[in-house]
């Protein structure tokens, strides 16, 4: 009996074909139709609740907002945070502005007075319950209109362009109050050179 020669062999085994399924396009459909629709609700949930971007036409805000300028506004700051002198508030034109030019639905200014608060001015000085305003932001002069006395209600709120000689405003049309507002401006995003916090 003889012996037969052994030898190793690799065995291999043989996958199966991978067979692709189909996709219905039906499903696909649907499934873009689903992703555009959650994305444009959330588009608008953010542009009516938490953020909006507004262009800036006029020079009333020189030299912090420029003509042309692109300015983002956080919605939330206002509805659950304080509004303060100094802030940059975008807000529904008073039904009172007639300033001349193109008739406006929103308004940039800066809050020179709060609730409670007396306003007024002598020469190029504004005085908040008697004291002098320390404008710390960039501003120019001379101040313009003068402002008379006014003593602000609840709610009600004074606000000037930091282009104090050339800024149609409070001055002219009354203080605005919190219903009206929009937000505050707390972002420039274009032009790119002047991107920065406001």
């Amino acid at each position: 009996m003889t012996d037969e020669p052994t030898s190793s062999v690799d065995v291999v085994e043989r996958a199966a074909p991978v067979t692709l399924r189909r996709r219905n396009p039906t499903r696909t459909v649907l499934e873009w139709v689903i992703i555009l629709v959650v994305a444009v609700g959330v588009s608008f949930f953010v542009r009516t609740f938490a953020f909006q971007t507004f262009f800036i036409p006029s020079g009333s805000m020189e030299p912090t907002l420029m003509v042309g300028d692109r300015i983002v506004v956080d919605k939330l700051s206002v509805d659950f945070g304080s509004i303060n002198i100094g802030d940059i508030l975008v807000f529904k034109a008073p039904p009172t502005e007639n300033c001349g030019g193109p008739p406006v639905t929103d308004l940039v200014k800066r809050v020179i007075g709060t609730p409670g608060d007396t306003i007024t001015s002598k020469g190029n000085t504004i005085y908040v319950n008697g004291r002098p305003l320390a404008e710390k932001w960039t501003h120019t002069e001379p101040l313009g209109p003068a402002i008379g006395v006014v003593h602000l209600k609840a709610n009600q709120y004074f606000m000037m362009g930091d282009n104090h000689s050339d800024s149609c405003d409070s001055r002219s049309w009354g203080p605005i109050t919190r219903s009206d507002v929009i937000g505050k401006a707390f972002l420039r995003i274009w032009p790119l050179s002047r991107f920065g916090s406001l």
